[in-house]
């Protein structure tokens, strides 16, 4: 077992709240790009269903940066072969060529989750494969129960945000109360939930912590290492 810091802690207790949220592709798809990203930073997950035999029975990659068809057939091909690699390394997480992978797989069949990031200096690859492996339960789960639909998509906003508002987001982003974040903006902290309950009708969320994740998702917010 590798400790994890503070922040990581943090991180990882967000992502599986988040997780029993997720009802529908559009909740799946901010979970992650908001508490998995903060978690393992990637610029696509690809999601693969498993057959008995380890072969991939159908993929699919969630991403908010526009692939054409060739980028995406050449991920489904790759897939395929990460599957293989996986298996023969002993089906545990570990970093493939750059890609990080885990998975489940059993006599019925199972999944793999391959995460696409650049390549970062410094980048602790034990590190990420072990915060994998505690999140592939929920990975696992919440993947599978999706309906076969639509692939996911971009949501947008229906209005920009005010750069008050962004501030505003920001800071609680980081774990800033109400009456600390007006501390530092020199406001109240009833102005600052008076602005919070405008950003929840702008991003038809209901909460701090869906606001974060969806602020993150639609790249109104960066994230916090």
């Amino acid at each position: 077992m590798m400790p994890l810091t503070a922040r990581e802690q943090e991180y990882l207790l967000h992502a599986i709240v988040g997780a029993h949220g997720i009802a529908a592709r559009s909740d799946f798809f901010l979970w992650s790009q908001g508490p998995l990203q903060a978690l393992l930073p990637h610029a696509v997950l690809v999601c693969a269903q498993l057959g008995g035999d380890g072969a991939v029975l159908r993929s699919e990659a969630w991403h908010s940066a526009v692939l054409d068809t060739g980028q995406l057939c050449v991920l489904q091909e790759q897939v395929a072969q990460l599957a293989r690699a996986w298996r023969a390394a002993g089906q545990q997480a570990r970093m493939i060529d750059q890609v990080l992978v885990h998975g489940n797989l059993a006599a019925g069949g199972g999944s793999l989750f391959a995460l696409h990031a650049t390549p970062m200096p410094g980048a602790d690859a034990a590190r990420q494969a072990y915060v994998l492996e505690l999140l592939l339960p929920y990975l696992q789960l919440h993947w599978l129960a999706l309906p076969d639909s639509l692939p996911p998509r971009t949501i947008a906003a229906p209005r920009a945000a005010s750069a008050r508002e962004l501030e505003i987001l920001r800071w609680v982003s980081i774990g800033k109360s109400n009456e600390e974040v007006g501390l530092i903006l020199g406001i109240s902290g009833w102005t600052v939930k008076s602005h919070l309950q405008r950003i929840y009708k702008l991003l038809g969320v209901s909460n701090r912590t869906q606001a974060v994740t969806r602020g993150m998702a639609l790249r109104l917010i960066g994230h916090h290492s």
